[in-house]
Parts: C-alpha cells; sequence; structure tokens
C-alpha cells in the first residue's frame, strides 16, 4: 500500500500552481495516483447530459485533484503551513508532530 503525507480531513495550504496560496479541507486522498481533492479548490466545470426522469443536464462546478507536492499540512497550533516528523508514543501509536512546535498534528 502507498502512503501519503496527506490524510483525509487534513487542513491544508496549496504552495503551487492556480490556487497557490488557498487552504481547504482534504475531501479524497487517491494514493495511487499521488492527488487529493480538497473541498472548493482547483474548480472545473463538467458538461453533463440529462440522465432519466428526475436527472438535469448543465454545467456542474466540482473539485479538481491536485497532486499531492504542491500542499502542505497546516499545524492547528500554529495556524501554518508546517513540514513535520513522526514520534512514537508510550502506547506504540506513531504520530505526525510539527517541526516548528512540537505540537502532535493528529487527532
Amino acid at each position: 500500500m502507498l502512503t501519503t503525507h496527506v490524510k483525509k480531513n487534513d487542513t491544508v495550504k496549496v504552495i503551487a500552481g492556480k490556487e497557490k496560496g488557498k487552504t481547504g479541507k482534504v475531501i479524497v486522498v487517491l494514493p495511487k495516483k499521488e492527488r487529493i481533492i480538497i473541498e472548493k479548490i482547483n474548480l472545473v466545470k463538467r458538461h453533463t447530459k440529462p440522465k432519466g426522469a428526475a436527472g438535469q443536464g448543465g454545467i456542474i462546478e466540482k473539485e479538481g485533484a491536485i497532486h499531492i507536492s504542491n500542499v502542505m499540512v497546516v499545524c492547528p497550533k500554529c495556524n501554518s503551513a508546517v513540514r513535520f516528523g513522526y514520534k512514537l508514543l508510550e502506547d506504540g501509536n506513531k504520530v505526525r508532530v510539527c517541526k516548528k512546535c512540537e505540537e502532535v498534528i493528529d487527532k
């Protein structure tokens, strides 16, 4: 299984590309493609046909995927995009720790 530095429900800041500087919450992580989908970031328009009797066609705006290397995790305490390391707790759990303030990033 492939692992990534970003997890679902993380708050991230975009550091490269047309959406640079924006922050948002991760909705989906696609580890095999090394991409993530962030809430209200990288909106793309899709033209759809009506499906069935109730379905309506038209132009739908939805989030597009962004490469994982273009984002950094936002520390809840520092409230800035930071690098992080890993730390083993006494109970054996491995957690992500902010390099700036030593705060645990994982909930």
